[in-house]
């Protein structure tokens, strides 16, 4: 008989418990993750943000262009038809597809 064949059990509870926490806390780091920008961010109001393009005030945003929004923006990191994605100007949120900022340019 081994001298491991008497650990092996606990050995195999123990790599069983190290993934369940390792799962656990990649989960719980992935919904913080994913906080959307508040309009009244100090940063998105900053940057004119608006979670509808629609509702942008075209008086105060002239560069605003009809059909932009952050979905065609280069800056978009979300993945095509997703309802939200990353921006790299809002570290660690998430912006709506349908909004829009007066960072706004064009994806290539």
């Amino acid at each position: 008989m081994s001298r491991f064949s008497s650990i092996s059990p606990n050995r195999r509870v123990f790599m069983m418990q190290v993934a369940t926490a390792a799962t656990a806390v990649m989960a719980v780091s992935e919904a913080s993750a994913q906080a959307m920008v508040d309009e009244k961010d100090p940063q998105a109001a900053g940057l004119a943000y608006k979670a509808d393009a629609s509702k942008v005030d075209k008086a105060k945003n002239p560069k605003f262009a009809a059909g932009a929004n952050c979905a065609n923006c280069a800056l978009y990191q979300g993945k095509a038809g997703a309802a939200s994605g990353g921006c790299p100007l809002f570290a660690g949120k998430q912006v709506a597809a349908k909004g829009w900022c007066s960072a706004w340019a064009k994806k290539a």
